[in-house]
C-alpha cells in the first residue's frame, strides 16, 4: 500500500532542495568532504561507510518508530518516508525538457542535457544531445526507481535509504579524476555492488531487439559494470546508437536518435517505471506490508 501511495506522491513532483532529504544528505557529504578530504582511499572509505550507515540507521529508526501505528496512519507516513528514495516523474520531466529545449535552440538543448549528465555538452550536435539524454534516462531508471524499490522490498526503509546514500555518494565522489580516484573509490565500488542486480533486471526488462547475449556484449562496452545494461537495452529497443565519444559506443549499427526516438524512449521508461511501482506495491501487499 505505501509503495503505491509513494507513487502518487511522486506524481506531485519533488520538494524544493531545502526540504528534500537527499539534498540534505548531499550537503552533509560535501561538508564532510570539505573538512576531511585527503587523497586517500581510507579517508574516503571511512566517510562513505559512515554516511551510508547513517542513512540506513535513519531508515531503521523510522521503520521501528512507525511499526506500532495503526495502518491508516502508518501507511501514509511510510509513503512519505519512502518517496525521497525514488524519483520517476522528475526523471521523465528532465529528459522530456531536453527535447523541448532542442526544439527552441541547440544551446538550450545542450544546457538542458547538461543538467542531467556529467559529460562536456558544449559541442554536442542534436543527435548527440539526444544520445546523452537517452543514456541518462536508461541509467537513472535503475538508480532512481528500480534499485531503491528493490532494496525497499528486501530491507525496508533502511535498504532504500542506504542505496540512495551510496548512489548519491557515487554521484558526488565516484569520478575517476585526480581528486576522486582514491577518495571516491569506496563510494564508487559500493554503488557498483548495490547496483549490480537491479541494473541487469532493468536491462533484461527493457531490451527489445536481440537476445540476452547481444545485450550482455553491448553492455560490456561501457566502463561501468552496471550502466551499460539499461543503456544498451534502450539502444537495442529503439534501434539507435548511443555514444559518449572516447568512452563507449553502443549498438554502432543503429541510427542517430530522432525526436521520435526520444519520445519512444520516454514512453518505454514511463511504462517500466510505473510497472515497477505497481509490482513493488503488490509484493508488499502480498507479504502484509
Amino acid at each position: 500500500m505505501e509503495v503505491w501511495l509513494a507513487g502518487v506522491l511522486d506524481r506531485l513532483g519533488e520538494p524544493p532542495n531545502r526540504f528534500h532529504p537527499v539534498a540534505w544528505f548531499g550537503a552533509l557529504a560535501r561538508g564532510l568532504e570539505a573538512r576531511f578530504y585527503r587523497d586517500s582511499v581510507a579517508v574516503g572509505g571511512v566517510l562513505a561507510w559512515l554516511l551510508v550507515a547513517l542513512a540506513g540507521g535513519v531508515g531503521y529508526a523510522l521503520d521501528r518508530g512507525l511499526a506500532g501505528l495503526a495502518p491508516a496512519v502508518r501507511y501514509p507516513l511510510l509513503a512519505l518516508c519512502l518517496k525521497p528514495g525514488f524519483a520517476l516523474s522528475a526523471l521523465l520531466a528532465a529528459v522530456a525538457e531536453v527535447e523541448r529545449a532542442l526544439q527552441e535552440d541547440l544551446d538550450a538543448g545542450r544546457r538542458a542535457v547538461g543538467r542531467i549528465v556529467s559529460r562536456d555538452v558544449r559541442r554536442l550536435d542534436p543527435p548527440r544531445v539526444r544520445m546523452a539524454a537517452l543514456s541518462s534516462l536508461a541509467e537513472n531508471l535503475v538508480d532512481s526507481v528500480a534499485a531503491p524499490l528493490l532494496y525497499y522490498l528486501l530491507l525496508g526503509l533502511p535498504g532504500a535509504y542506504l542505496y540512495r546514500a551510496a548512489n548519491t555518494l557515487d554521484a558526488l565522489w565516484g569520478y575517476p579524476n585526480p581528486r576522486y580516484r582514491n577518495f571516491g573509490r569506496v563510494a564508487a565500488r559500493l554503488d557498483d555492488a548495490l547496483g549490480y542486480l537491479p541494473a541487469r533486471i532493468v536491462g533484461l526488462a527493457l531490451r527489445g531487439r536481440g537476445g540476452p547475449g547481444r545485450l550482455a556484449r553491448e553492455a560490456g562496452k561501457t566502463p561501468s559494470p552496471n550502466a551499460g545494461w539499461p543503456m544498451a537495452a534502450l539502444a537495442l529497443r529503439l534501434g539507435v546508437r548511443l555514444e559518449k565519444p572516447g568512452v563507449y559506443l553502443l549498438n554502432p549499427r543503429g541510427r542517430p536518435p530522432t525526436p521520435g526516438d526520444l519520445a519512444r524512449g520516454l514512453a518505454a521508461a514511463r511504462l517500466l517505471g510505473y510497472l515497477t511501482i505497481l509490482a513493488a506495491g503488490a509484493v508488499r501487499w502480498g507479504v502484509g506490508g
